[in-house]
C-alpha cells in the first residue's frame, strides 16, 4: 500500500516548508506557467546619476534576461520554444528583468508591455523597477493594466539599514521605498520585494529586521537573494582591494530559515537564494549549486521542526 504525502505546509505543492512560487502558479492559473525574462533595454536613473549600485552587473541584473539587441517577440519566442518542447500547454509571464523596467516616457512603457501581452497564452506581467523611478501618470497607467492582466511590480531594496543603502549607493533612502509600496498597495498592484543577505557590514539580526519590516509592510512576495561578487562591478573592485566576510552556505541557510519564520506564510517566496553566472562570479562558488543550497535549506526547516510565519505574532 502506497501512503499518500502528507503536505506540511499549507501553500505547497511538494512538501516545502515556504509559500513556493510553483503554487502560486499552479492555484492562480491551474496548470504549468513559467516566466518569460526580457531586456526591454531601459537604462537606470541611479547609473545616470553616478555609477549605479555597487553589486550590478553591466547587464544591469538582467543576466539571464534576453538579448537587448533583438526585439522583444525573438527575445519571447526563443524561450517559449524551449519551455514548449517539455510542456507544450503552459501559460506564460512575461518579465521585465534588466535594468529599471519604468524609467522611459510613458508612451515607450505602453509599446513593451503591450507588445508581450497581445502573445497567445500571455497571462501577466512582471516588471521589476524602483521606488524612485514610477512617475504619476505611470502609477495610472500600471493601474489600468493590473484590472485586465496578472501584473507584479518588482522593486528592489535590498536592505531596510540606511548605512548598508548608502555603502551599496542605492540611490534612495528607506521612505522613498514605503512610499512607492503604498501607493502600489492603494491601487490594488500585487508587490514584490527584493533583499540581499550578507551585505557587508550587516548582522544576522539586521537582516531579520528587514525581513521584519516587510512582513509589517504587507508585501505580496520577497526574493531573498545572497550577495555575490561578480566581474566588472564596484563590488568586486573593492573585494579585490579589500577583501571583507562572504557568508559561508551554512550561514546563509541559517540566516534564510531565520527570516522564513518572521515572514507571514501568505508572501510568496519567489527566489529563496542567488543564480550568478559561473564566467562572471568570483565569490562565493558555493552559490553554483543552487539545487544543493535549496535542498539544504529544506533539511534545515525539518531539522529545526520550523515553518514559514511560525514566529509571526498576528
Amino acid at each position: 500500500i502506497i501512503k499518500p504525502v502528507i503536505t506540511m505546509f499549507k501553500y505547497t505543492l511538494d512538501n516545502k516548508r515556504y509559500h513556493t512560487l510553483n503554487y502560486y502558479f499552479k492555484n492562480r492559473y491551474g496548470k504549468k506557467t513559467f516566466k518569460v525574462s526580457l531586456n526591454g533595454n531601459f537604462s537606470c536613473p541611479n547609473k545616470k546619476n553616478g555609477n549605479g549600485c555597487i553589486f550590478c552587473s553591466r547587464l544591469g541584473s538582467g543576466d539571464f534576461a534576453g538579448n537587448k539587441e533583438k526585439d522583444l517577440i525573438t527575445q519571447f519566442n526563443e524561450v517559449k520554444t524551449i519551455m514548449e518542447k517539455k510542456w507544450p500547454d503552459s501559460y506564460y509571464i512575461g518579465y521585465f528583468q534588466a535594468n529599471t523596467n519604468t524609467y522611459a516616457p510613458l508612451p515607450i512603457l505602453k509599446e513593451k508591455y503591450e507588445t508581450i501581452l497581445s502573445l497567445p497564452n500571455v497571462v501577466g506581467l512582471n516588471i521589476a523597477t524602483r521606488s524612485d523611478a514610477i512617475t504619476e501618470e505611470c502609477y495610472d497607467y500600471l493601474e489600468e493594466l493590473s484590472k485586465r492582466t496578472n501584473l507584479i511590480v518588482e522593486l528592489g531594496l535590498q536592505s531596510i539599514h540606511e548605512k548598508t543603502l548608502d555603502f551599496i549607493n542605492r540611490g534612495h533612502d528607506l521612505d522613498n521605498f514605503e512610499t512607492a509600496v503604498k501607493e502600489l498597495q492603494k491601487r490594488n498592484i500585487e508587490t514584490v520585494v527584493h533583499i540581499i543577505n550578507g551585505l557587508p557590514g550587516e548582522t544576522k539580526e539586521d537582516m531579520i529586521e528587514t525581513v521584519k519590516y516587510l512582513n509589517n509592510l504587507k508585501i505580496d512576495g520577497i526574493k531573498i537573494h545572497m550577495l555575490h561578487i561578480i566581474e566588472d562591478t564596484n563590488l568586486a573592485d573593492l573585494y579585490k582591494e579589500k577583501p571583507f566576510h562572504i557568508l559561508t552556505k551554512e550561514e546563509y541557510i541559517d540566516i534564510v530559515v531565520s527570516q522564513l519564520e518572521y515572514l507571514s506564510p501568505e508572501i510568496v517566496i519567489h527566489r529563496i537564494t542567488g543564480d550568478p553566472k559561473k564566467e562572471d562570479l568570483i565569490e562565493p562558488t558555493w552559490l553554483l549549486k543552487k539545487f544543493c543550497v535549496l535542498n539544504d535549506i529544506d533539511k534545515e526547516l525539518v531539522k529545526r521542526n520550523t515553518y514559514q510565519g511560525k514566529k509571526v505574532v498576528n
